[in-house]
């Protein structure tokens, strides 16, 4: 039976995160969670899998923290979960991530599709699925936002800057999906007992075989501050208001 990989990222809850005087951030109280975006990939996967007859797998590389992202995932649909346990993944950048993810996947048999979503929410860098695809040589198709099967070949829409483009690819394939890809459901009372009961596997980062020294490193995180120019109009008739306002977006280039 074929399996659907859904690769997720435990994240910081951005509503948790605290701004210092400084502008630097305060992540020491923030909770995790699923990133937003990959909650839609995890629930692509577990449409994917169906439409194959298949199973979805959630999988994630992180932390010993991340190890209670696992309910929540396995509440969302997959039938099972692997997890790489490594602590250097608090400083792992995109290469060493794909790397890990593409490890594992590896190590899944049968594996027809990998999904993840087209950016982490506290990153957005979009990096995973194009680096998972290149280390497994796999075809991937980025910004995808509908999907389909005939047989052994996805076809896929993706959502570009100034069209639609429909493309097919043989599988295994890896895609990244945008949120409008689907509505990730909340999972119910019913399925978040179910989580419990299914099978887990964890992989240490002894257990892969990569090299988990990352080619860059984070020197600095600060909050970011938008600098507005403040610009009143508050003198003359309403209509004097709105072409001295129409006159200064064109001169920004807004208009």
């Amino acid at each position: 039976m074929s399996k659907v990989i859904a690769c997720y990222k435990w994240v910081a809850d951005e509503t948790d995160i605290k701004v210092n005087a400084d502008s630097t951030l305060d992540i020491s109280k923030a909770k995790g969670k699923i990133s937003d975006y990959d909650r839609n990939a995890i629930e692509a996967a577990v449409q994917a899998a169906g439409a194959l007859g298949g199973t979805a797998v959630a999988l994630t590389f992180g932390t010993p923290k991340a190890k209670q992202s696992l309910k929540d995932a396995l509440s969302r649909g997959p039938a099972e979960a692997c997890y790489i346990n490594a602590e250097e993944a608090a400083r792992a950048d995109g290469a060493v991530t794909a790397k890990a993810l593409a490890a594992a996947v590896k190590k899944i048999e049968n594996v027809s599709l990998v999904v993840c979503g087209e950016g982490a929410s506290d990153t957005y860098a979009r990096q995973t699925a194009p680096r998972i695809g290149a280390v497994l040589d796999w075809p991937v198709i980025t910004s995808v936002s509908s999907v389909r099967f005939d047989g052994n070949a996805l076809i896929a829409v993706r959502r570009l800057e100034d069209c639609m483009q429909t493309v097919k690819s043989e599988l295994p394939a890896v895609i990244a999906v945008l949120p409008e890809m689907n509505s990730a459901p909340i999972p119910g009372l019913k399925a978040v007992l179910s989580a419990g009961k299914k099978p887990v596997t964890e992989f240490k980062a002894g257990d892969l075989g990569v090299d988990f020294a990352p080619k860059t490193t984070v020197s600095a995180l600060k909050a970011y501050a938008m600098n507005r120019k403040s610009v009143i109009f508050s003198e003359g008739e309403i209509a004097d208001k709105v072409k001295e306002l129409t006159a200064a977006l064109r001169k920004e280039g807004v208009l």
